[in-house]
């Protein structure tokens, strides 16, 4: 039955505000996600302007259904309707007054969309989304939900300006991570999301501007970075370590005072994600993450990323000259990227007809020099020193058409600054401007001193080599404890350059990698590894803080895990990597079952052949016919029980020197494991987590193998 929660009347542009706020407010009472409630608050603050703006007066309704705790809202005025309609759900509508794709934004982001226009009736709008988990209200609970709503809790509209512009910069930071992931799939339509980017410069630069207003806001968010977020990190995987019980036994009083402490850490990881969520730019403190790349690469991603600005003049023309002939460079792509972004942006604003051309050259002093040239408005030759000083606009006829806070051209130079360069500027008045950077081919930087080889520990020929790559010492420590005592070597490094010559040696069975690593990331070093020869076969597991899993098994990682890192998932897919070949057959003696199904599935990634007794007879006269290369055996069943099992197995010629391995509940006797040298261990059958009873599974075939049981 749908409810009706509230209406909102819009007659001033203060309602516009109060329309998102109730929004976002419903949504979140009605059991919305995050991304949904700021999904439905932008929907509905968008179609409340449209109303504000071109019909003056309107209202909205707020439903809800009380089986699936749908919303449901009516946005409806008496204008003039809407002419175009067509086209302007298709995005072909080019707006005199805005960017003409608010109605088919809306329409993306809601469930359902339904629109009834004409000049004489006005609009009305409806639309709704249901909940990812919808769930049934009570009468108690709509009463109590639409008491919340009568109770004035609007915030103050600078607030919630304050509070749309962050989670547009979460949104466009979302964007981009998709982009890069999709270039793979769909190069054109990656190039056309990325434009999304464009869309939303003013508001980065606005929120620059505030975010400058707030000293001690920003050197606070600033140090959230990598290295405020590493010992969080260490803290929890630390904390976990002790309540495995690795390095022995805990009190009940320890055990509940790490647990105090590993809550507390969860809570503050959780409260500097959502504090780092709020700030994109780096206040003083800019880390510099230089890697390879192609200019071609970096111009294509600019022209998808830039198009959408010219949607609203097509009098201008955006040109991207060949650069085929332009070597690799090594700098930090992103703030590149954020350069010329600046000054292509400025030249389409400041040009009304013409093109904007955008070309490269390499110089014999190995630098590079990429420009970008307009047919635009031009500079007068006395502003020209001004322009890159902070807060600084030209007076001029387009200041009245294009907004911005001055701070492009300054950030720019200061960009270009960092990363060894410069910014210059040519510009006739009337004829048009040429803004150019000018960057070193190769950024250099102050790297770690490698670690002599001999400070490395000797290679033990009867352990299995991993290559870990992490710049943090609590991180390698907690590698080092996870491998105790497996077939499992860690071999350590801080560096890439340390990483490059410990490969010229060693050939690792597998490397962990992490991606942000100091003033550098790995990223190219993974495109690396999977170029050259000699380490395109080594599995790579990529983990690390960055959350962009797409990219890494794109690039060729084996898989890819979010720190901090559970000591089950690592030795899993280090044992995964080192499975029996197919032929290997497997035994499994177990009367119930529930157990042989459980059993089946810990098997799913491994390539051997399993046999089933449903009882020890059965079982005895399967392991003579099959020969398996591993036997498990439960103790407790009703004709034959385990021990009896075991010991009619070791009788038989053609079984005793199979390895035998308990697939119990119980604890098999201390007297009778030592009494038959063929008896390599337990699998429990009480492990809570499928993923802890597959690695447990897997070391123990892994150690059989290593004795060379399994031939």
């Amino acid at each position: 039955m749908k409810i009706s929660l509230l209406v909102v009347q819009i007659a001033y542009e203060r309602d516009v505000v109060l329309s998102r706020q109730r929004a976002r407010q419903i949504a979140a009472l009605l059991g919305f996600e995050q991304q949904d409630q700021v999904r439905i608050a932008t929907t509905i603050s968008e179609l409340a302007r449209n109303i504000f703006q071109y019909a003056k007066k309107g209202k909205i309704e707020f439903f809800c259904d009380d089986t699936t705790s749908e919303l449901q809202v009516i946005l409806s005025d008496h204008g003039h309707g809407i002419p175009h309609l067509k086209k302007i759900l298709e995005g072909d509508y080019i707006s005199s007054t805005g960017m003409g794709v608010g109605l088919s934004g809306a329409k993306r982001l809601m469930d359902t969309f339904h629109i009834e226009t004409s000049p004489e009736q006005g609009t009305v709008i409806t639309v709704s989304k249901t909940p990812l988990h919808p769930a049934s209200l009570t009468k108690k609970q709509i009463t109590a939900l639409v008491t919340k709503l009568t109770q004035n809790h609007a915030d103050d509209p600078f607030q919630e300006i304050q509070r749309q512009n962050q989670e547009l910069l979460t949104t466009m930071e979302e964007l981009q991570q998709r982009q890069i992931e999709l270039d793979q799939l769909n190069h054109e339509l990656e190039d056309t999301n990325r434009g999304v980017v464009a869309l939303y410069a003013e508001l980065d630069e606005k929120a620059d501007y505030l975010r400058r207003a707030s000293e001690i806001k920003s050197r606070f968010l600033s140090n959230m970075t990598h290295e405020f977020r590493t010992p969080l990190n260490s803290i929890l995987a630390l904390s976990r370590m002790l309540l495995e019980r690795l390095d022995g036994e805990l009190t009940f009083d320890q055990e509940k005072q790490v647990t105090f402490i590993r809550r507390a850490a969860t809570d503050l990881s959780e409260l500097v994600n959502d504090l780092l969520d709020l700030s994109k730019v780096e206040a003083g403190k800019i880390t510099i993450r230089p890697t390879e790349f192609e200019i071609k690469d970096l111009f294509g991603a600019l022209r998808g990323m830039l198009r959408p600005l010219l949607s609203h003049n097509s009098s201008i023309q955006l040109v991207f000259e060949n650069v085929d002939n332009i070597p690799p460079i090594f700098t930090d792509e992103s703030k590149l990227s954020q350069i010329l972004r600046n000054f292509i942006s400025n030249a389409i604003k400041y040009t009304e007809k013409g093109e904007v051309r955008i070309s490269a050259s390499y110089r014999e002093d190995k630098t590079i020099v990429i420009s970008v040239k307009d047919t635009g408005i031009g500079i007068a030759a006395d502003d020209l020193a001004r322009i890159f000083e902070e807060f600084t606009q030209i007076d001029g006829p387009h200041q009245k058409k294009v907004k911005g806070t001055g701070l492009g051209l300054s950030l720019s130079k200061k960009l270009a600054e960092v990363l060894g360069g410069n910014v210059s500027v040519e510009s006739t008045l009337h004829q048009g401007s040429t803004f150019s950077v000018t960057l070193p081919l190769v950024y250099h930087h102050e790297s770690e001193p490698f670690a002599a080889s001999k400070d490395l520990k000797p290679i033990d020929p009867n352990r299995l080599p991993v290559l870990i790559l992490d710049d943090n010492m609590e991180t390698l420590f907690i590698y080092e404890n996870y491998l105790k005592g497996s077939r499992f070597q860690p071999i350590p490094v801080r560096t890439i350059k340390q990483a490059r010559a410990i490969l010229q040696t060693l050939n690792p069975s597998a490397i962990i990698l992490d991606i942000l690593l100091g003033q550098e990331n790995s990223w190219g070093f993974l495109s690396e590894l999977k170029q050259e020869k000699n380490t395109r076969n080594i599995p790579i597991f990529v983990i690390t803080m960055v959350e962009n899993e797409a990219k890494a098994l794109k690039s060729g990682a084996t898989a890819f895990h979010l720190k901090p890192i559970e000591k089950d998932w690592l030795l899993k897919q280090l044992h995964l990597i080192k499975l029996p070949p197919s032929s290997k057959k497997f035994l499994l003696i177990d009367d119930d079952e529930v157990s042989r199904y459980i059993f089946r599935g810990l098997l799913s990634n491994l390539s051997v052949e399993l046999f089933e007794a449903a009882g020890g007879h059965d079982g005895i006269q399967s392991a003579i016919e099959k020969k398996p290369d591993v036997i498990f055996v439960d103790i407790d069943m009703p004709d034959l029980n385990g021990y009896d099992v075991i010991e009619k197995l070791q009788k038989e010629e053609l079984t005793k020197n199979i390895p035998i391995v308990f697939y119990t509940a119980n604890i098999p006797l201390p007297e009778f494991v030592t009494k038959f040298p063929s008896i390599r261990g337990t699998l429990s059958k009480d492990l809570s987590s499928g993923e802890t009873a597959q690695a447990q599974l897997l070391d123990l075939v892994s150690q059989i193998e290593t004795r060379n049981t399994i031939v």
